[in-house]
């Protein structure tokens, strides 16, 4: 959850705009990192129990994969996509399994 908070923390005082986040390598790579971070956890919760369901939760490893070992060119598109579409959704998910 750590992690998903530092990357919104990035945008708390720009917007989240796409333009910005492509032209600001420092927050590019920091989110990057961000991302590897969520990604191994989540595998580390994949690995340790499946009684935990989390959305797209093989997209994030994967991703986290991608970034780490340079197996293909990961594209600010693709990152940008995560932040918007799929950390909220992830966000939510883990709160609700911390509320439980």
């Amino acid at each position: 959850m750590n992690a998903i908070n530092e990357i919104d923390g990035f945008f708390e005082e720009v917007p989240k705009d796409f333009e910005a986040y492509k032209n600001d390598t420092r927050t590019r790579r920091a989110v990057e990192r961000n991302l590897e971070i969520i990604g191994e956890a989540t595998n580390r919760i994949l690995h340790k129990t499946d009684t935990i369901h989390l959305s797209y939760a093989r997209q994030i490893v994967s991703t986290r994969n991608r970034i780490i070992h340079g197996y293909d060119h990961v594209s600010d598109e693709i990152i940008w996509g995560i932040v918007i579409q799929y950390l909220p959704v992830l966000q939510s998910e883990i709160i609700e399994l911390l509320n439980e």
